[in-house]
């Protein structure tokens, strides 16, 4: 699945696993959960189902304040966000927004703290998804 400033990993553990590994790997980090939102359980409470699908906000102001400083507007896809969902295979996935396209579509692609948002988050997302 392709889909443009999205990076999307299998993960080797089911969504549960999967996004504690992940709250985990930013918590160890330094960075700070926002909030960690269960999209499926928002739906029983509907009367709908949907598979595992969780979403989880994360992110470090002294990461993120520069870019928004450069162009605010950056302040919509921030702080980050990663999805951690099952498909209809019973597949565990997780998404997030590459940072790197985040500040290309703000025009901030050239501050230093990009590269850093883009290690971070590629380092957390392969530490959640990684076999045991």
């Amino acid at each position: 699945m392709a889909v443009d400033g999205l990076t999307t990993l299998r993960s080797n553990h089911g969504p549960k696993d999967t996004m504690n590994r992940l709250e985990a790997a930013v918590t160890a980090r330094g960075m700070t959960i926002f909030a960690r939102i269960d999209h499926a359980a928002g739906a029983v409470g509907a009367g709908l189902s949907l598979r595992p699908t969780e979403l989880l906000m994360f992110g470090n102001a002294k990461a993120g304040t520069p870019l928004m400083q450069a162009a605010q507007s950056i302040g919509i896809d921030l702080p980050l966000k990663a999805l951690v969902w099952q498909d209809a295979s019973g597949d565990t996935w997780i998404s997030c927004n590459d940072p790197s396209w985040l500040a290309r579509r703000h025009g901030v692609d050239g501050e230093p703290q990009v590269g850093m948002m883009a290690a971070a988050v590629d380092a957390v997302m392969r530490e959640a998804v990684a076999a045991p």
